[in-house]
């Protein structure tokens, strides 16, 4: 295996490498570099020479987000839209070992992503600077080292306020690694494979082929022309070999070389939604009878395209993209990735039956797309929320002249292996869609992308109907209209737009907090015309989870998804969002600091929409019955159920039937008016008559006890794996308390950590690290990460008057 990931102290890895000429499996070693960091919140210049005294910094591990632990404040430079959380400057700085031989290696050092402005310093050298935080990059560090300590140091710079849109997160905040080579190598991002079908027939059958072709750039930094030889071998998921080409020798120069191979197999397994299935082709170099480097690159066999009239196949199946928009930040635990976080998210969205995802509107991490990957989800990967134009004064506006081929190039070139990927956006809502100047740069960032990966089309998401007052569509460069929002234009689009492949990029801009219910009729639009003040809100800081509330370039859950759903020439959308996120609260101000938009709250939470689109995005039996059943006494309340996989939903009310209910034309729920009464509310969903699903919700007494309930409870002890415990509110009958707001206290004993708290409020100004949490509508999070030693974490949850709970998480390595 050419790229061993050891969990070795980093004095252990320079001996491995000084013996790498020996030894084939060392060929080529690529660490984490994320542990024993120091930090420093504040600026100063002499961080980046050696000699400089760095005792009294804090100790830390990357990945890092330092705007995470400060305090929310409507005076911080951020201000609301950027979640409201401090930003600044800072510094980061490692010490670490290498021997004398080290220079013999090309080494460097990969940052995956630093919000933003860092600077890197080796040993007082100084190596580079890169604005955009959300592009991973690398320096070669191999010239600058010397025998004994050296010193990375790293300064990041997100004091210019107001940039971001949303909320950013400050730091090192993706992994950082420590790769050594040989001078002859193949180059960071240096293999693409590209897998195509030949078919025998119009349809796939498993006795059609596949066929791969391997891209490889090589470099030699070795100052002089050098001979090898070069192979190329597929191997499926099991580790069994596949195909492998014939040795190839090669003469590559200090210029470096592009080499391409082509390899066909038969019968492949395809990569799909359902079976995301993946082979990887091993690409090794050999010099004097010995592997001098070989690298892995996963891949996947699929076929996909979009058509006008019938919208998106994959593998030769018509196929509906059911999308959401995602935001980079982990709630609680803010922008520092985590993978066992990110997992979690998409493991709740699967559930929903989302398929895509829209990296909203950047980069992700490379770790978010490896799970894209394993998972099968389809992923629009998105490069720029502006071009020239600003959106904010401060934002990557003043750094796209420069930095935008780079930027873009190198998304391109590290994301393009990825199976999931099936477009890529070069834009969000881009202001230059208004202005001539759109045309020239839609075209040079389309050949950019063409000129490294012709495999899959190109959009952008646009908000400009008129096709003849969007610059950016008249440049014709792109392969599929995006169109975000406005889904009333979807019937009509084909006969504004002929022949031409349409996706809603981005849709809905539904509000809803969870487990707040309204039915007022003042508060369902936040304001159509977009001039007047939310002036129809509440002094709870919520907007109602009945799905009647949108913002005024939006519309409802239930509004979108029945346009969508009718016409086959709309391939799919992504709703705005699939989780809440920090930053842009509209429509309240201060102190409203997250987003209202997510089918999901910020703690994971799902709110009652989550349910409308499992009805009607998945094939298992649901039935949802909202809203909670603590009112008073007499008053008239809107109860709603989504179902599927039945004929109708009779209700129940103490046992007193309240009449069957069925859904009409595209109605997509159904209610009851019912005066209140406490007790048991109770659905049954039937088909051809024998009962489906029964769902009850009874009346909760006062708050009596605490419940703890571990989403996993047996973690790895590898200092990162996290297990995210729900606190609820009961009463003594065990039913969640709905308006339960008990400050609960955590305590945690073991070998673990409190990592984060949350309640998915977004108006609650308590900060994320912190023992305690207030419950909201009678919910609230605990994240314990595990350490690095095998054992046990118990979590105690206590709260005044109420008794206490624990949950024990075990952690193996």
């Amino acid at each position: 295996m050419n790229i061993i990931h050891i969990p070795l102290k980093l004095k252990t890895l320079f001996v491995m490498l000084a013996l790498s000429t020996v030894a084939f499996a060392q060929s080529r070693i690529r660490e984490s570099f994320n542990k024993d960091w120091k930090f420093f919140l504040g600026d100063d210049a002499a961080a980046k020479s050696t000699s400089f005294n760095d005792q009294s910094w804090r100790k830390l591990n990357l990945p890092h987000d330092w705007s995470i632990e400060g305090q929310f404040d409507e005076k911080n430079p951020a201000k609301p839209e950027g979640g409201g959380l401090p930003t600044g400057i800072a510094w980061y700085r490692k010490e670490f070992n290498a021997p004398a031989n080290y220079k013999q290696k090309l080494v460097t050092i990969e940052f995956d992503g630093v919000y933003k402005n860092s600077e890197v310093w080796i040993n007082g050298q100084y190596l580079g600077k890169r604005p955009y935080g959300y592009s991973s990059f690398s320096y070669e560090i191999s010239k600058w080292l010397k025998a004994g300590k050296n010193t990375i140091a790293v300064k990041v710079d997100n004091s210019a306020q107001p940039d971001s849109r949303w909320y950013s997160g400050s730091g090192i905040y993706r992994n950082v690694w420590l790769t050594s080579t040989a001078r002859l190598s193949v180059a960071q991002w240096g293999t693409f494979a590209s897998a195509s079908v030949v078919m025998a027939g119009n349809t796939w059958s498993k006795d059609d082929e596949a066929m791969v072709q391997v891209k490889t750039n090589i470099q030699n930094k070795s100052g002089l022309k050098q001979s090898a030889t070069i192979t190329h071998a597929i191997y499926d998921g099991a580790g069994k070999l596949v195909e492998k080409t014939q040795p190839r020798a090669i003469q590559v120069d200090t210029a470096g070389a592009s080499l391409n191979a082509s390899l066909r197999f038969k019968g492949p397994t395809l990569w799909s939604i359902e079976n995301p299935y993946q082979y990887k082709v091993v690409t090794q170099i050999v010099q004097n009878n010995k592997v001098v480097d070989q690298t892995e690159t996963s891949f996947g066999v699929r076929f996909f395209k979009f058509d006008a009239q019938k919208g998106f196949y994959l593998n030769g199946k018509q196929t509906k993209i059911l999308g959401v928009c995602l935001h980079h930040d982990l709630g609680a635990l803010g922008a520092a990735i985590n993978i066992r976080a990110m997992e979690r998210q998409l493991e709740i969205l699967k559930a929903m039956g989302c398929n895509a995802i829209r990296t909203a509107h950047n980069p992700p991490a490379p770790e978010f797309l490896d799970l894209c990957d394993k998972m099968g989800f389809l992923v629009m990967d998105e490069a720029f929320d502006m071009w020239k134009k600003k959106k904010n004064s401060k934002d990557y506006h003043l750094n796209f002249p420069e930095w935008y081929k780079k930027d873009l190039e190198d998304m391109l070139k590290r994301d393009r292996n990825h199976p999931s990927i099936i477009l890529w956006s070069i834009g969000n809502e881009i202001r230059e869609q208004f202005d001539s100047t759109g045309i020239a740069i839609t075209k040079e960032l389309v050949n950019i992308v063409k000129s490294l990966d012709k495999t899959r089309p190109v959009i952008s998401a646009l908000t400009e109907m008129k096709p003849e007052k969007n610059f950016i569509y008249q440049a014709n460069a792109l392969d599929i209209y995006g169109l975000n929002y406005n889904h009333k234009f979807y019937k009509e689009f084909p006969v504004k737009y002929p022949n031409v492949k349409f996706l809603a990029t981005e849709t809905t801009s539904a509000l809803e907090t969870r487990g707040f219910y309204d039915t007022a009729d003042t508060i369902r639009r936040w304001p159509r015309d977009g001039k007047t003040k939310f002036t129809e809100g509440n002094k709870e800081w919520s907007a109602s989870a009945y799905d009647n509330v949108s913002a005024y370039w939006g519309s409802t859950h239930e509004e979108t998804w029945k346009e969508a759903k009718k016409y086959d020439h709309v391939s799919g959308l992504f709703v705005w969002t699939g989780f809440d996120y920090l930053g842009e609260p509209l429509p309240y101000p201060w102190p409203a600091r997250s987003s209202y938009f997510g089918i999901v709250d910020l703690a994971g939470f799902p709110k009652d929409a989550y349910y409308l689109y499992q009805s009607e995005w998945t094939n298992k039996p649901v039935l949802h019955l909202f809203p909670h059943w603590n009112w008073e006494t007499g008053k008239k309340v809107e109860v709603w159920a989504y179902y599927n996989n039945a004929d109708e939903v009779e209700l129940f009310l103490n046992g007193k039937s309240l009449g069957k209910r069925s859904k009409q034309g595209d109605d997509l729920h159904i209610q009851w008016n019912v005066d209140f009464e406490p007790g048991t509310l109770k659905a049954v969903s039937r088909k051809n008559g024998k009962e489906v699903l029964v769902k009850t919700i009874k009346t909760a007494s006062a708050p009596a006890k605490i419940e703890l309930i571990a989403d996993r409870k047996k973690i790895k002890a590898d200092g990162k794996d996290l297990s995210f415990v729900t606190v609820r509110i009961l009463d003594k009958d065990g039913n969640v308390v709905p308006n339960a707001d008990n400050l609960v206290q955590f305590k945690v004993e073991g070998l673990g950590t409190i990592a984060g708290v949350d309640n998915g409020f977004q108006a609650s100004l308590e900060p994320f690290k912190a023992n305690y949490r207030k419950a909201f509508h009678g919910l609230c999070l605990a994240i314990i990460q595990a350490e690095e030693k095998a054992g046990s974490i118990r979590l105690t949850a206590s709260a005044t008057g109420l008794t206490p709970s624990s949950i024990t998480i075990n952690t193996n390595k």
